[in-house]
């Protein structure tokens, strides 16, 4: 259960009524103690596939003993020893979910996936034990409903809000049979979201446009060549040429390739990744996710899971989101449409005979932007080099905020390839270590986003910074 909210200048409280499970590290294993590492990182270097699993289950099992001391306590219910405790418990489970998870999105493999797929419905069930617990709820709203005479300050009053909501939103008000309900419903949610995304990698990685003849790359940057030929090389096949499903390979081969029939194979591949009638299919896993989060959201008395969902988020309603939407359809589908004249123009001018496809968008669409402005993106490509944009976006934030960012030597590191700054305030004060691993790899999921290894919190009054990652797939450059 996800409750890693900010409790600033809270102490723990556990102390109160004893610290029960605390570990006993007599295994070796690097999760079981404090990372000794600088800054605390995890020690990527020593954590091994058969560390994970053992934590988690020890994890789970010293979260249950807190949270059993919360609720066996004699202690009325107060901010401290319910709210504070409870945002407190589940360290160990915290920190080794947070390594794993983290790089099952980077650096996965087949038994990365088998474990994660083994402590689904374990690590579903835990959460359920909690936001399910009739006393613990009791504790969290007798606070919530007497939270005026504790003299709570906008962090502590954001704190109690938050937790309350989650018990509510996570079914703390149904009846025991709708309870039991939910557990089903949320264990097989979770194994179909799971599912869903390894069938995406396993698909994106499956597919390979092998190119043997040097006319076939006609129109293709140098550099995405160059990296071409080098992954075809890394795959045992020196003297071709290797495209893939991963955006830095598919994009720019749409955007540049001129052989029409190689664009829309690679163009198929890459739209159809789960809808391949094979193994790794996801239609069946999409139609039933669908059907039980609406199961879900009807459980939880609303119409429908767009209607759960938003009313955490931003949005609140599906109404706005459709205004939204709707605000925008209209310049953006005239938009549309004018850059579909000029492609069909460009298509022409070629003496072509056909109406633009998908995979012929990106291609043409390029063309008639050098036509109308005369722009060149392989031209701009010298001035973007990815250190020197990395360094633009700590300079705004230098100016900004006075914040600094140093290279870090002699630290663990999530993948080879990343690397790592340490960000101190304007006054040098340490606020955290930032994480970059900017290229695509086969274990690497697809996207960009922003993840932590270790989330800002509080203990014993002290802040403990966040270690902090930033993970994208821009193209890796080609030597030289």
């Amino acid at each position: 259960m996800k409750r890693t909210f900010i409790a600033a200048g809270l102490a723990v409280v556990l102390s109160a009524y004893g610290s029960p499970g605390k570990s006993a590290n007599t295994t070796g294993n690097p999760f079981l103690t404090e990372f000794a590492t600088p800054f605390g990182v995890p020690p990527f270097d020593k954590i091994t596939l058969a560390d994970y699993k053992p934590a988690f289950l020890q994890g789970m099992k010293e979260q249950k003993q807190e949270i059993d001391a919360i609720v066996n306590q004699r202690s009325v219910p107060d901010f401290e020893n319910t709210i504070v405790a409870l945002d407190q418990s589940g360290k160990l489970l915290k920190r080794v979910s947070s390594v794993f998870y983290g790089q099952n999105s980077v650096n996965t493999n087949d038994e990365m996936q088998a474990l994660s797929r083994e402590l689904s419905p374990l690590l579903s069930k835990h959460s359920d034990d909690i936001s399910l617990n009739p006393a613990l709820f009791a504790r969290v709203k007798a606070v919530y409903d007497n939270q005026a005479k504790f003299n709570l300050d906008k962090e502590q009053k954001k704190l109690l809000e938050e937790t309350y909501k989650d018990f509510v939103r996570g079914g703390a008000n149904l009846p025991a049979g709708k309870q039991e309900k939910l557990r089903e419903l949320n264990s097989r949610i979770s194994m179909l979201q799971l599912t869903f995304g390894q069938n995406m990698l396993k698909e994106t990685n499956a597919f390979r446009l092998v190119i043997d003849k040097k006319e076939d790359l006609s129109g293709l940057p140098e550099s995405l060549v160059a990296n071409a030929a080098k992954a075809a090389e890394a795959a045992g096949m020196e003297g071709k040429w290797l495209f893939t499903l991963h955006n830095p390979s598919v994009m720019p081969f749409l955007q540049y390739a001129d052989n029409r029939a190689l664009r829309e194979k690679i163009f198929n591949g890459y739209i159809n990744r789960g809808n391949n009638g094979n193994e790794a299919d996801n239609n069946k896993v999409v139609r039933e996710l669908i059907t039980l989060r609406l199961e879900k959201a009807k459980l939880m008395g609303y119409d429908d899971y767009a209607s759960f969902v938003l009313e955490d988020r931003m949005a609140k309603s599906s109404d706005k989101v459709y205004a939204l939407l709707n605000e925008v359809w209209t310049p953006a589908l005239a938009k549309a449409k004018e850059e579909l004249a000029d492609i069909n123009a460009e298509i022409r001018k070629e003496g072509g005979n056909f109406e633009a496809e998908g995979w012929d968008w990106r291609y043409y669409f390029e063309k008639a932007k050098k036509a109308k402005f005369d722009l060149d993106e392989n031209q701009i490509r010298p001035y973007l080099k990815l250190d020197n944009v990395r360094d633009g976006a700590f300079y705004v934030a230098n100016k900004l905020y006075g914040i600094t960012f140093t290279p870090v030597r002699n630290i663990p590191l999530p993948h080879p390839e990343a690397q790592a700054f340490e960000c101190k305030d304007k006054d040098g004060t340490h606020l955290g270590i930032l994480y970059f691993d900017f290229f695509p790899r086969a274990s690497k999921r697809g996207g960009a986003w922003c993840g932590t290894y270790r989330s800002q919190t509080y203990q014993d009054g002290k802040r403990l910074a966040p270690v902090v990652t930033i993970v994208c797939n821009f193209t890796q450059p080609a030597e030289g």
